[in-house]
């Protein structure tokens, strides 16, 4: 049901190009064997392909080489139903950097590839490599088109983008719209000396209450937070006991007054006055906020709020 165009970034099976072409799907490429394939689905389909020609301009990941662009190039000139919609590349160290030298190296790269690809009579209509970090640091990255991915959800690429957009004083402001919860699912009493949970991690210095979570690594929640983050409840933190397992948590709630099974647990996101954000996660587990976020199962509900 959705009529906008559809840009598709991964990989195509060489046998399933025909459903990209059929649907007016554009899509990445960068392959002789894809080139070769889409000769073969275009003529069978009477039907153009919508490409975008990846420019490999210091990744090193998908891509065509500069020096290779002339050969592939000729494919569009011989088989006009092979179309160059748009040409694009990925920038490798934008938002990992407060130094962009590397980054301004690759733009300057794509800007020569562009104006080769032009010499040789293309015209493509999209000209894209400006990522999240791209979009909020150089304006001149922008072309006509913008790949803004993270920055979409409200989260910073990276510490060392938010730090040099205060630096070029743009007046930017994200704001996370991921919130992940769960529910109390049983309450009970640890007394002294006592330990919890696998590898008996944990060992409880006084009485405790505790509260067990049905949520662990299966559905998302780093077992590098074992003993190290916590949750909210009531608006307060409940730090997490021992091993995070598969499908399971326990959290010290001995000071948070009248919980209840089946109250509302957030794992990220603000309750109260308090907030736990992927960043702080991905510091404890070791990580990123991309790698807190994407790991959330696909098979766990998701509410539109």
């Amino acid at each position: 049901g959705i009529s906008m165009n559809i840009y598709i970034m991964g990989y195509i099976l060489l046998d399933e190009l025909h459903i990209a072409v059929q649907n007016g799907f554009s899509f990445v490429v960068y392959n002789v064997e894809t080139f070769n394939k889409l000769i073969e689905v275009c003529d069978s389909l009477q039907m153009p392909a919508l490409t975008h020609l990846k420019i490999e301009t210091g990744n090193n990941r998908q891509g065509v080489r500069i020096e290779d662009l002339d050969s592939i190039l000729s494919f569009y000139k011989k088989h006009p139903l092979i179309v160059l919609e748009g040409v694009a590349t990925h920038f490798a160290n934008i938002e990992d950097t407060v130094d962009h030298s590397f980054a301004l190296k690759q733009l300057a790269l794509f800007k020569d590839a562009i104006s080769r690809i032009e010499k040789f009579g293309l015209n493509p209509k999209y000209k894209h490599c400006a990522n999240s970090a791209a979009t909020i640091l150089f304006p001149e990255t922008f072309f006509n088109f913008v790949r803004v991915g993270i920055g979409i959800y409200g989260l910073w690429p990276s510490s060392e983008t938010f730090i040099s957009s205060k630096e070029e004083h743009f007046s930017i402001e994200l704001k996370p719209v991921l919130s992940f919860k769960t529910k109390i699912a049983q309450i009970r009493k640890v007394p002294k000396g006592e330990f919890i949970g696998y590898g008996c991690t944990y060992k409880a210095t006084t009485d405790i209450l505790i509260a067990v979570l049905p949520v662990g690594y299966f559905d998302g929640y780093f077992r590098a937070l074992s003993n190290q983050a916590y949750v909210l409840i009531h608006g307060e933190r409940a730090p997490i006991r021992g091993r995070v397992a598969m499908n399971m948590i326990v959290v010290d709630i001995t000071d948070i007054n009248d919980v209840k099974v089946e109250d509302e647990v957030v794992l990220i996101g603000r309750q109260g006055e308090e907030f736990i954000s992927a960043e702080l996660l991905a510091q404890l587990a070791g990580t990123i906020n991309y790698e807190i976020t994407t790991r959330i199962n696909g098979e766990i509900e998701r509410r539109v709020v």
